[in-house]
């Protein structure tokens, strides 16, 4: 994990250690970047490079007209623009029986198209990290399948987040450095067998922020397409 998310790994300072925290740079050019800054996904290996606007810019796709040259693919690239949309999917088929079928042991997963294997990926938080599904990759095509949305998932860079909550399932499409922030917070906090009150905070806390920011931006992008990365 890159310098910006790795701060979610490791515990925090004694308050003896006063010095104040080094300014974070963009991973790319090393200009100064803020707390809230952009992430690129490097193909190459799971790991979310921090970096400046003007370098995020680089690897945001171009929108070509239709039928131009441009919409071939041009080779390999290293790095993706990780979005910052949330997407709710209230509609996701997803039964009791269905999460039962998928033999998660938690009650969080999230699933990547992962471009470098070719194939979806499913992982979910423990306090080792993410810890990958031992479901066949087939069953998670599957489970993409089951919606418009998600059957043609941009690879690498979102995930589909699945919550079994006591008022039912529920499905948001997530920027991944979101998905490896709650890796993170349950790294942290998680004590003991149940994880402790501390690591159920984080956790709820981070799925209320989720939410918010998915009915957020179904608030300010009525009527426009969500899952494009933010320019």
């Amino acid at each position: 994990m890159t310098a910006g998310l790795r701060r979610y790994l490791t515990a925090p300072a004694p308050p003896a250690a006063a010095a104040p925290a080094a300014q974070e740079r963009c991973e790319l050019c090393a200009a100064a970047i803020p707390a809230d800054h952009d992430h690129l996904a490097d193909l190459s290996g799971r790991s979310l490079p921090c970096v400046c606007r003007p370098c995020y810019l680089l690897f945001v796709p171009a929108d070509p007209p239709s039928g131009s040259a441009a919409h071939q693919e041009q080779g390999p690239r290293r790095f993706a623009a990780v979005p910052r949309e949330h997407l709710a999917l209230p509609d996701f088929p997803l039964s009791d029986l269905d999460w039962a079928a998928l033999d998660v042991p938690v009650r969080l997963t999230f699933v990547i198209v992962d471009s470098a294997l070719g194939r979806p990926v499913a992982l979910y938080p423990s306090p080792a990290g993410a810890t990958e599904s031992q479901l066949p990759p087939e069953a998670w095509v599957k489970v993409l399948a089951r919606h418009p949305y998600t059957a043609q998932l941009p690879a690498d860079v979102v995930a589909l987040l699945l919550h079994r909550s006591p008022d039912g399932p529920e499905a948001y499409v997530v920027p991944v450095d979101v998905c490896y922030r709650l890796v993170g917070l349950v790294r942290l906090h998680w004590r003991g067998f149940d994880g402790g009150e501390q690591a159920w905070a984080a956790i709820e806390g981070w799925l209320t922020q989720v939410r918010e920011n998915a009915q957020e931006q179904v608030r300010e992008h009525a009527g426009t397409p969500v899952g494009s990365a933010h320019g």
